[in-house]
């Protein structure tokens, strides 16, 4: 697509939003960005960096005639679908595309898509990972926090990027080589509008005329093998045996079994270094896209010998005075939080939870925590409903608290073998962000 001389309206002043307009700018197009807050002090030097570079920059408001003279906008996923400036843009024919098309319209290097509820910066990381190790060059990127459209002028072999709910909706022109689906549950509700509707948009990275060239399933997750007889192209599948192309694990062996039904043994559970059933889910959806790309096995195998999990994904802190302390702030919904417990098999826990509520079903979370864990300590605006929820299936060890800290002390009073966040809610009643939650948790940890 040619964007000289178009004039773009990109909305955010993002990472993405940034990464996007810089792009865009050596192209020739005509660009503003433009946010409806207010800017931060830390923002006035980026502002004055940009208008440097002819990009122009509106705060505080999204000026509607900036939205209907421009030809193209650019979107920031932090932005729903039901925002004003869509209507807006609606009604006036307006396209809207993603930072993910800008990135994919602009290079002829191939994308490699991982999506899912929960795992897909781990798996995105991994699979970066493993692709270095066999000599060929990507980055991970994308939802990860690095915008793909930073990283077209590197000499990359491929594009390894982790794709939101919220990126894949707004995105009209994006096809990866290979997608993965990683595991399904509801979540982001609110922001899509319905469950299903979360569910369409991290479908369009596999169906249509954008589907990608190789599908990676999770044969374990009926809700994602919906998408099975809608993949147009080459199916991989893992997580259970199937008759070819398709991973799995049998006597505590990870398997491959490709095309022609050949069967090639990858590597030992034992010998791998990720913690948790989940991560073995992860492992093998990472060795599905690695091997559409032809990735050697010792690649593979010799990665994940040595692979360390990313920051605020059930993140060894320390331990103390025989107590082990897991910071794994990353795990925002009740399924995450179902996946750290099942991690510790016959051990006791100490589970911190709370943050603010996002209205998922707790049945199975309560399920799972009256089996794995000693005590539960809730924080933040969720507490009353997971107390209730806990109460009435017969969880009795439940104590509140009115701070993370608190949460904490409260939690290593405790006779268990772990304490662990885990909180299955979002940071931002109390945080800004998951990262700021889990440096907090390990910071306080580290200094007792």
């Amino acid at each position: 697509m040619d964007f000289a001389n178009k004039k773009i309206c990109i909305l955010g002043l993002s990472k993405s939003g940034i990464a996007a307009a810089k792009l865009l700018n050596e192209k020739g197009a005509i660009c503003t960005i433009s946010d409806n807050k207010a800017p931060k002090a830390e923002d006035l030097q980026t502002i004055d960096e940009l208008k440097a570079l002819n990009i122009e920059v509106e705060m505080r408001e999204n000026k509607k005639e900036t939205i209907i003279s421009s030809d193209f906008i650019v979107t920031s996923p932090g932005i729903p679908p039901s925002a004003d400036v869509f209507k807006l843009a609606k009604v006036k024919a307006i396209p809207v595309l993603s930072e993910i098309d800008i990135a994919y319209l602009n290079t002829d290097k191939p994308f490699l898509a991982i999506t899912g509820t929960n795992g897909k910066t781990t798996t995105t990381k991994l699979l970066s990972e493993i692709i270095q190790k066999s000599e060929k060059n990507t980055i991970a990127c994308g939802n990860i926090g690095l915008p793909p459209s930073s990283l077209v002028n590197n000499e990359l072999d491929y594009f390894t990027v982790e794709i939101s709910s919220f990126q894949a909706e707004t995105s009209q022109y994006f096809g990866p080589f290979a997608a993965c689906f990683i595991n399904y549950s509801p979540d982001h509700v609110s922001w899509h509008g319905s469950e299903e509707a979360y569910f369409e948009a991290k479908s369009k990275l596999f169906i249509g005329a954008n589907g990608a060239k190789w599908a990676v399933l999770n044969n374990n997750d009926q809700k994602v093998m919906e998408l099975f007889d809608y993949c147009e192209e080459n199916i991989l599948t893992f997580g259970k045996e199937t008759d070819k192309n398709c991973c799995y694990i049998e006597l505590g062996i990870i398997k491959f079994k490709n095309q022609e039904g050949e069967i090639e043994e990858i590597i030992g559970i034992d010998e791998v270094s990720l913690k948790g059933k989940h991560n073995l889910e992860n492992i093998m959806c990472a060795i599905c896209m690695a091997k559409t790309i032809n990735t050697p096995t010792d690649a593979i195998k010799e990665v994940l010998k040595t692979f360390k999990p990313p920051e605020h994904r059930l993140e060894f802190v320390r331990e103390i005075n025989g107590k082990k302390y897991y910071n794994d702030s990353k795990a925002t919904n009740t399924d995450a939080t179902i996946k750290a417990l099942e991690s510790f098999p016959n051990e006791t826990i100490a589970l911190i939870a709370g943050g603010r509520d996002k209205m998922t079903p707790l049945e199975d979370f309560v399920k799972v925590a009256k089996k794995t864990t000693s005590y539960i300590i809730l924080i933040g605006e969720a507490t009353e409903r997971f107390r209730k929820a806990l109460l009435k299936d017969g969880y009795k060890n439940i104590e509140t608290a009115s701070s993370l800290e608190e949460a904490i002390d409260i939690a290593s009073n405790k006779d268990v073998q772990n304490i662990l966040l885990a909180p299955a809610c979002a940071s931002f009643d109390m945080f800004s962000c998951f990262e700021e939650r889990g440096t907090a948790f390990k910071d306080y940890v580290q200094q007792k």
